[in-house]
Parts: C-alpha cells; sequence; structure tokens
C-alpha cells in the first residue's frame, strides 16, 4: 500500500505527474501471445549492422571513459553536415557549435524546458499531443496550455490543420514558449509553410520561444522532406530544435540524440548536460555518427516499407465504413475514431482482449484524443496486414 505521508513529503510537481496511458496499455497487454503491438512509438526492425559495428569498435578501442559534455567533436560535425544536407540553403551551413548530444530526445526536450519555464510560466502546445511535453513542463512547474487540432474536409479527403487565432488567443503574460511538433505524434499533422509562418510570426511579435520536434522531418510521405522552422527563420529567431536517433535509424533503446540552440546558449546547457547525464556514452556517439553519415539507403528502404504499411492499413479501416481519419502525410502514426465509440481507453483494452491488437488510447494524448486510437505502422505490411484485418473485424463484428 502506497503510504500517502511519503506522497505528501515529495515536491507536488513531481506527485502529479501524470501517469501515461500508453504504459497503461503495454502493461495491460505484455505478454500475450499472438498480440500484434502497435501502441508504442517504435518500429520492428533492429538498428542496423554498421551502426552496432561502429560502437563495438569503440568499446574495442577501450572508449569507456567520461566524454566531451556537448558531445563528441566528430559527431557535432556529423549533425552539422547532416543538417547542412537535408535542411541547409544556399551560402547557409550549420556549425558543430549550434548541436548539443543528449541522452535521446526527450532529455533534448527536459533541457529545452528548463531553459524557458518554470513555475507560473505557461507554454502552449496544439493538442493532441505526445504526453511527454506536458510531463516535462509539469515537473518543471510549469503549465501546459493546450490548443487543439481541427479535423476537417478539405474537399480531398479530411486533414488536422492548426488555427493560428486560437493559438494566438492563448498567449497570455505568462506564456513563455510555443512546443510544435511537426510531423506530430499522434495525429500525423504535418504543418504548412503557411502554418509554421503564423506561428513563427506569433512568436516574433510576443517574443516568445519556439520548442521544434521535427524528429519525423524525414519521415514524410509527400517527397523529400516536410516543411521545417529550418525553411523561414531568420539567426535571431528563438527556436530550439529538438532531435533524436530513435525514429529514422532504428535506434529508441541506444537513448542518443541532440539539442540544436543558438550558440550563445552553450555554456549554460553544457552545464545542464553536466548535471543531468554528464554526457552519452562514447560507443553510442560513435553509432550515432555512423548513422548520420552513412544511413540513408536504410533510411530510404524505411520509408517505402512505411509507406507500404500506411496504405495497407488506411484501405482496410477505410473498407470498414466506420473509421474516420486523416492519412497522414509525415510520422509513422494514424490517428482514427471509430464509430460509436466514446470511451477509447476501455475500447483499447478491449481491443487487447477481443481482437489481440494493442493501441494506444486517445486519451492518452490529452485534450481532443477522447474517441481516438493512435495506430503506430511502423512494422512490415504483413504484419500490419494481419492487424488491419483483426481491427476490421472487430470493428465489424
Amino acid at each position: 500500500m502506497t503510504n500517502p505521508s511519503l506522497l505528501d513529503a515529495i515536491r507536488r510537481e513531481a506527485r502529479d505527474a501524470r501517469q501515461s496511458g500508453i504504459v497503461e496499455l503495454f502493461n495491460y497487454g505484455r505478454g500475450r501471445e499472438g498480440l500484434i503491438p502497435l501502441w508504442v512509438g517504435e518500429g520492428d526492425l533492429p538498428t542496423p549492422p554498421f551502426i552496432a559495428e561502429a560502437a563495438r569498435r569503440s568499446f574495442e578501442a577501450g572508449e569507456t571513459f567520461y566524454t566531451a559534455q556537448r558531445g563528441l567533436p566528430a559527431l557535432r560535425a556529423a549533425i552539422a553536415a547532416y543538417m547542412t544536407r537535408c535542411y541547409g540553403a544556399p551560402g547557409r551551413a550549420f556549425a558543430p557549435d549550434q548541436f548539443f548530444v543528449t541522452t535521446g530526445g526527450m532529455h533534448a526536450l527536459q533541457i529545452a524546458m528548463r531553459l524557458l519555464a518554470g513555475p507560473g510560466d505557461e507554454a502552449i502546445v496544439p493538442t493532441p499531443a505526445w504526453p511527454n511535453f506536458e510531463a516535462a513542463l509539469t515537473i518543471s512547474g510549469a503549465r501546459t496550455v493546450g490548443v487543439p487540432l481541427e479535423l476537417s474536409d478539405t474537399g480531398a479527403g479530411l486533414r488536422w490543420r492548426l488555427d493560428p487565432e486560437r493559438v494566438a488567443r492563448a498567449i497570455t503574460p505568462r506564456t513563455r514558449a510555443l512546443v510544435v511538433n511537426t510531423p506530430a505524434n499522434p495525429t500525423g499533422w504535418t504543418a504548412s509553410p503557411q502554418e509554421l509562418q503564423a506561428l513563427l510570426s506569433l512568436a516574433r511579435d510576443h517574443g516568445l520561444w519556439i520548442i521544434a520536434d521535427e524528429i519525423y522531418g524525414r519521415i514524410f510521405f509527400e517527397g523529400g522532406r516536410a516543411p521545417s522552422f529550418h525553411d523561414i527563420m531568420e539567426p535571431e529567431d528563438r527556436i530550439l530544435f529538438v532531435q533524436t536517433l530513435s525514429k529514422n535509424w532504428a535506434m529508441t533503446g541506444w537513448r542518443v540524440g541532440w539539442l540544436e540552440a543558438p550558440q550563445a546558449l552553450g555554456p549554460v546547457i553544457e552545464n545542464l548536460i553536466q548535471y543531468s547525464t554528464s554526457g552519452v556514452a562514447t560507443p553510442t556517439q560513435r553509432a550515432a555518427a555512423a548513422a548520420l553519415e552513412h544511413g540513408e539507403d536504410f533510411l530510404t528502404h524505411q520509408l517505402a516499407r512505411l509507406r507500404a504499411s500506411r496504405d495497407v492499413l488506411c484501405a482496410a479501416l477505410s473498407a470498414t465504413g466506420r473509421a474516420r481519419f486523416a492519412t497522414p502525410a509525415g510520422s509513422f502514426y494514424l490517428f482514427c475514431a471509430f464509430e460509436g465509440m466514446t470511451d477509447s481507453r476501455a475500447a483499447a483494452m478491449r481491443i487487447v482482449d477481443e481482437a489481440n491488437v494493442g493501441l494506444a488510447p486517445g486519451t492518452a494524448f490529452g485534450p481532443g484524443g477522447e474517441g481516438f486510437m493512435r495506430i503506430c505502422f511502423a512494422r512490415d505490411p504483413e504484419s500490419i496486414g494481419e492487424a488491419a484485418e483483426r481491427l476490421a473485424g472487430w470493428l465489424r463484428g
């Protein structure tokens, strides 16, 4: 039994952090024979051997000591080169001093929150949203202000969109930052250049920071990469970018990412890394550099596989006539409403029991999530096809 007096003795911000609804379902269905797990945001592919080999060589070379807090110079140079290839423009290259290696994207996010928001502060987050945004803000003592995305018919199908006027109305004297995740988890919303420009203009007008989570920017199904704040920002704009190696190169368990920030913040960010993790293990950083330098073929293969899985899933659910969704332009999630479903948490548990498929309930993603399920389709098309058949049967039955 939990001792209430112990809970009363710890900080409210830690005690009140909401339990993850994704983890709850994961724990509920864990170990079920034959279950197809589509609840967690990772794929079924292991890390490519050429990445693991770089870590093995590092271990064999004895690189097991303390490391540079900002990250190995070689990795930061590799990040700068990768970003220049993917996000640079004529005459504009990225510098290694803009990047700080972190223990995954979540660590980068926490550092960004600590830089910007504390007790009494507010940050605006488009919702439904990855629950870790709210959790990181809560633990910092700040408050999340959700602005709902809208699912509307554009004439060419359903699309998630963000109304900049609703964002503007949510800004108060306590607002410190806009948290913008695009392509988005869980909805697949991918901000248009016009939406990004509107958000950047609001940030400039009100002196706000933007925390840009663009980790799915390369997982984009409409050619090239997704639109980015990098396309429109000026050097003086206040933007922190959160990134990770997890999604593009099947490295979720390696826990390595980076924070991109103005170079003037370098000493402060270095301190925050020192006082939280004291740096990322050198073999992990060698693996990350290998992924960035030699990982384009794997990423191309994975993107084709994801597109096929997305199309199989969308076609099967659409054929039931009982599913409502916007086909995602980016990320590897389908955020889907099922006809007649009013309690997505209870329905997710029923789907585990009756269809042997694990989904994440929409309630795990905050306001606007009720009535939806998040389906991660980052698995082989055959497995996704089987899951879709089970879900279609459950919907019909």
